[in-house]
């Protein structure tokens, strides 16, 4: 796998000559060796469509593709960074979670309303994502952010995982998630979203979560 975690808010990747990685504009902080940045308007292996599912998903700025020999240091904002590898499945994330990723994954979106119909679309709204999610299919590794950093969450068919949909980062495996309401109608009268929602998922796979409820 590319990456190596340097400190828990930087990493670093090797680069190699026939293969390329692509990382949001502005990650890169340092680099060693033979390397190219240049911007990717193609929507990376997800082809034009996935350029289109990103800028519906309110990704303002088109991703960074990196060639060369040589190995290159990421971070942003001073975020924290979590490394997932990918052996085959599907990550959902943010595409502003995104610091750097493998070229080899597909890159894709997906609308919410696809999983959990107007709750998933519900969902969306609560937590700050809109309606549609990124998603990258494959086998390779995957650099995401969040605050204050990651906890990651196994999740099996006898114990399904809960967590506020703010502090949500990304899932994968063969899971299910649906947004369901932690209180009552009554008692949600008045009430911020907070811990009135809950989003629920169940099945085999990982859920990441940060320890806050910002977005990035």
């Amino acid at each position: 796998m590319p990456f190596q975690q340097i400190n828990s808010k930087i990493v670093e990747a090797r680069v190699v000559p026939g293969s390329r990685m692509f990382s949001q504009r502005g990650a890169m902080i340092a680099y060693t060796g033979q390397v190219g940045f240049t911007p990717n308007m193609s929507g990376g292996q997800g082809g034009v469509m996935a350029m289109i599912g990103r800028r519906a998903a309110g990704e303002a700025a088109p991703l960074m593709t990196v060639e060369g020999d040589g190995t290159v240091m990421y971070g942003h904002g001073g975020h924290h960074v979590q490394v997932i590898d990918l052996t085959g499945d599907t990550l959902y994330v943010e595409a502003d979670r995104l610091l750097a990723f493998d070229g080899t994954l597909e890159q894709g979106t997906m609308f919410m309303g696809s999983q959990g119909g107007v709750m998933g679309m519900v969902r969306g709204q609560v937590s700050g994502q809109g309606l549609f999610t990124t998603t990258l299919r494959g086998h390779g590794s995957v650099a995401v952010m969040a605050h204050g950093g990651v906890l990651e969450l196994p999740i099996t068919p006898d114990r399904p995982v809960h967590v506020d949909p703010q502090a949500y980062v990304a899932h994968h495996g063969d899971v299910r998630n649906k947004l369901s309401t932690a209180l009552g109608w009554r008692d949600m009268v008045g009430r911020g979203s907070g811990e009135a929602f809950q989003l629920e998922l169940s099945g085999n796979g990982t859920v990441y979560v940060q320890a806050s409820e910002e977005k990035l």
